[in-house]
This record gives structure tokens, sequence and C-alpha cells, in this order.
């Protein structure tokens, strides 16, 4: 057993031990295991989403292996927000570990109907809490604190052990004049500094950016501007998931006599368990988007899914002319009221060349007029000026970045270091730090991967599954089918098929295929087990196409014996 383990065990431990198993080193799929006298309690649980070089994969999440196999010390998760890279795995990883859940009540609306999709969806034992909720779980006390973000009900946590107390912030930022939700609860976090913070677990998304986010009203403003005069269909681009701006988007339109369609089912989705807990404005009416063809151009706002360039989502099909109720021509206008994540630029750019190529004119933060007074999107996190405000609020002894790629995480702690906070440490996923008033130190190492979610089950994201699917989108794949007598000898020609590989010149390629697999055969010893024919033609036949093509396509061969 190793040190640590018998640490973490101890019921006299004077320790807390932080373990991110996803959302260090990355932005996304966030996962957090924190450990105190022999049980771990769970802090989000959140996707990720595949890019344009992993081929068929569109969700991913953490790899839950280590807590799945103590799942009898899981005392329990406790969710901070409704975003999916804090608690979309939950309908695919629970089973897993099947822990109590601890949410606010417009998280569990969200949850509820991502698990409604689920079979074991009466199995999940959710708690609803009010927004200062104090909850006892095992041997944590876990205090809710309200801050400010671009979705409601964002939670910072206060986790309360014998050892100390961590911050963990989840996702914020300092908005003066939120849209939707209460104000940051400042004098709250004034009071835990004074209380003592041993480490703050925090958000790096912007530490490399200077100022702060901005705040929700001044889009808002913004947008009922950009709206006014404009004679053709309005669309917006923007995340499903932000509340606010659905709410400024309608505000905008209706001071310029317009109505408001939602296209996308997760809209719709966010509309109801928003409007479930009474985060919108009763008068803001959406129209479905079959309704909406019926409005003339200049009476119409169509707010759209797909802001991040995703092929099947309701922007990218309508760029495409492959929506069933939904076009943009010339003389619409299409405004991207988002951030491009690290990552998308291609398929956006991919997404804003189809639309220009249709004659709609994009409005996004680089070609916004100059005399529009205020921004068309802020983030939802802190820049640098507003993380120096929470350490200054805080006062922790110990800083652990988080929710960043490297270079967001090392500008953070720098920060951190620079407001005085004694110590710093950068964690990877997988790496066990223990918290004590000593300092952080990285103690163990746990296994920390990637599930890639195959329609009902999760295979490993560097597993055969998915390698095998990359080659075969860069190198093409040959199938071939080889009959043999009890001797070895070929019975007939061998059938080839070349998916992603023949063209024009099918039919000779083809033909090569099948000498370079005749060949093999008869090169092969007679006595030759069916694995190793199977082998032997599989060489020969990417020796062929490597020759022919320059490609080494992934090649299976069937082999039957008669």
């Amino acid at each position: 057993m190793s040190d640590w383990l018998d640490r973490f065990l101890d019921p006299r431990s004077e320790e807390i031990f932080f373990l991110p198993l996803g959302g260090s080193g990355e932005i996304g799929m966030n996962l957090n295991l924190y450990g105190h006298r022999g049980q771990w309690l769970m802090v989000d649980c959140g996707v990720t989403f595949g890019g344009e070089s992993m081929a068929g994969v569109e969700v991913i999440t953490p790899d839950p292996a280590y807590i799945e196999a103590h799942a009898d010390r899981l005392a329990g998760l406790v969710l901070t927000h409704a975003h999916e890279d804090h608690l979309g795995a939950v309908q695919y990883l629970w089973r897993r570990f099947r822990c109590p859940i601890w949410a606010t009540p417009f998280a569990a609306s969200v949850l509820r109907r991502k698990l409604a999709e689920s079979d074991f969806h009466e199995d999940v034992g959710l708690t609803v809490v009010p927004l200062d909720a104090r909850p006892r779980i095992g041997p944590f006390e876990v205090e809710f604190v309200h801050l400010t973000h671009s979705i409601p009900e964002p939670m910072a946590l206060a986790i309360r052990t014998a050892a100390g107390t961590v911050f963990h912030t989840g996702d914020w930022k300092i908005d003066p004049s939120p849209i939707v939700g209460g104000d940051i609860e400042i004098s709250r976090l004034e009071e835990l500094g004074r209380e003592g913070v041993l480490a703050l677990v925090g958000d790096s998304t912007n530490a490399m950016r200077e100022g702060e986010a901005g705040s929700e009203a001044d889009v808002r403003a913004a947008l009922t501007r950009l709206f006014a005069g404009r004679e053709g269909r309005i669309a917006v681009a923007c995340f499903a998931s932000n509340i606010a701006r659905l709410d400024s988007i309608a505000a905008a339109a209706r001071a310029n006599g317009r109505d408001v369609a939602l296209v996308g089912r997760s809209l719709w989705r966010m509309l109801e368990a928003a409007r479930e807990n009474g985060y919108l404005d009763p008068e803001a009416k959406f129209l479905r988007e079959e309704e909406a063809g019926y409005l003339p151009s200049d009476r119409i706002v169509l707010i759209c899914t797909g802001s991040q360039g995703e092929p099947r989502a309701a922007l990218s099909r309508i760029a495409s002319d492959e929506h069933p109720h939904i076009v943009l021509e010339k003389g619409d206008c299409c405004v991207f009221s988002s951030r491009t994540i690290p990552g998308n630029e291609r398929p956006v750019l991919r997404l804003k060349n189809q639309l220009v190529a249709l004659g709609v004119a994009v409005v996004d933060d680089e070609t916004v007029p100059e005399d529009l007074g205020g921004p068309i999107h802020v983030s939802g996190h802190p820049c640098r000026g507003e993380l120096a405000r929470m350490y200054q609020w805080v006062r922790p002894a110990i800083a652990i970045p988080v929710h960043g790629e490297a270079q967001h995480m090392a500008a953070h702690a720098t920060l951190a270091a620079a407001c005085q906070v004694r110590h710093t440490l950068v964690p990877s996923n997988g790496q066990v730090i223990a918290l004590s008033r000593h300092g952080p130190a990285h103690v163990g190492d746990v296994h920390a991967g990637r599930l890639a979610v195959e329609g009902d089950r999760l295979v490993p994201l560097d597993g055969e599954v998915v390698r095998a699917r990359g080659r075969m989108m860069w190198n093409g794949a040959v199938l071939a089918t080889v009959v043999v007598d009890r001797k070895g000898r070929a019975v007939g020609a061998p059938r080839l098929s070349a998916p992603g590989l023949s063209g024009d010149d099918e039919e000779d390629l083809i033909a090569s295929f099948q000498d370079a697999a005749e060949k093999a055969l008869r090169q092969a010893g007679r006595n030759e087990r069916d694995a190793g024919l199977e082998e032997a033609v599989r060489r020969a036949i990417r020796r062929c196409a490597k020759e022919r093509l320059g490609k080494r396509p992934e090649v299976r061969v069937h082999l039957v014996r008669v």
C-alpha cells in the first residue's frame, strides 16, 4: 500500500487529498475528487467534445476507473452548475459508481432531462439543495456560495474538513449587472477569508487575459443597437446553456419589433429548465423553427445552436442548405455571440465562409461595428483582474489552478504568487495532491484516461477501436475474403473491396491486390495455420497499397478454409 493511501485512510488525518481525473491541463471534462479520512467527495462530472481529428467521436468523458474501483469510499457527487463540461458525463458514468448527487434547482432540472435518456434514471439519488445549502456529506461539510457566470446558479463550494477548508470556485466571473440570477456573494467570500481557507482550487480559463470579462448588460445593449435598422433575417449563434444571452437576444429582438425562434433541440431543453426555475422574463415568447418561416424576414430573430461549427448542429445545417425549415440568404445577417473554443477554429471558419458564400453578412468579434458601443459577447470566466480580487477576498494559503490548458494554469499560478499566496502547485490529471498546513505536495499517481461515447458503450479514446477508425480515416481500408483448401491453396480469386481508396481505377487496383494476396498464399508454407495465412495476405496487400498509392490502409482479412 502506498504511503499516501495509508495517510488517506488514517481516521486522524490532518490532510486533504485533491485528485483531478479530468479538467486539469484542458478546458472541459471536469471531474475532481477530494479525499479525507478514508472517503472521497466528487465535484462535477463533465464531458468534452471530439474535434475533427477524432473520427466519429463526438462526446468524451473522463475515465473514472480509479473511483469506480473504490466506489465504496465515494460519499457523493456535488455539481457546481449545469454546463456540459461539469455535469454532462453523469448520464454516461453514474452507473459505474452509483453515489448520491447534490445539486441546486436549475442544475437538477437540467440533469433530470439528461438522465431521462438513460435506463437508470429512477435509481439516481438526487438531492436538490437551496442556494445557501450546507449539506454534510461523509467527513465533508459543503457550503454552496453563489457567484456569477453565464448560466443560472453558478456555485463555488467551501469544503470544510477537520484538516481545513478548500474553496473550489467552479466556473465564475464578476458581473456587476447580472441579467439572470443573483449577485456574487462578496461579503460571504470575505467572511471565508477571515475564517481561514487552506486552499483555493480555481478556474484558469482566462488567466492570460488582462482586465475583467465584462457584463452581460453591456451585451444586451450592444445587441439591441446591432439589430436596429436591419432588414433581413437575423440569426444569432450562441451556447444553448447561456440563459442570460437568450434573455438578452429576446430583449433586443422585442426592442426592434421582432419575434424570436429557437432553432436547435438543446435550446428548448435549457429554456424549459430556466422557466421551471423562474429565470426567464415571462414576456419572452419563443417560436418553434417551423413557425419562423411564416414571418416576414424583417420580423424574425433566429437563435441557433452550432456556434462552434458542429456539423450536426442547426447553424451548420442551415449553412449547408440542409435544414428542413430555416434558410439564410443574401441580405440576412448571422451574429456569432460566442467565443471560439480553442481547437474549434477551423470548423468555425469553415461555417462562416459557407454563410458568406450564401450572401449572409457575418458579424463576430472581429467584424463588429466600431460605433456599436459595446461587445456582442462577454466571457463567463474571470480575467486576471477578477482573479486578483478573488484572492484578496478569500486569502488562501495554497492556490491550485485547474480548468485550463497548461499555459492558462501556469499563468494562474504566477498571478496567485503575485497576490501573496504562499504556495502554488499546477496539477495534472491523475496526480494525487496532499494539502496541509505545510503546503501542497504531489504524493502519488493514479490512472486518468479518456473514454469516447460510442452509442450505448464507452471505449478508451486511445484504444484500438478509435485508433483503427483514425487509420481508416487517413489511409482508407481494404477488406479481403480468401478461401483456401485444407492444404492452404487458394480456391478461386480472393474477393476484395477498398472503401476510401478505389476510384476510377477501382478494377485495376482490386486486381493488383488480388495478385498480391494470391502470391502471398503461394509463398506461404502448406502447413501454415489460419492466423499465419491471414497475416501474410494482410502484409502483402499493405505493401501493394504503399507501392501503388503511397498509403498504408487498414487491412482486414477473413480466411475461409474448405
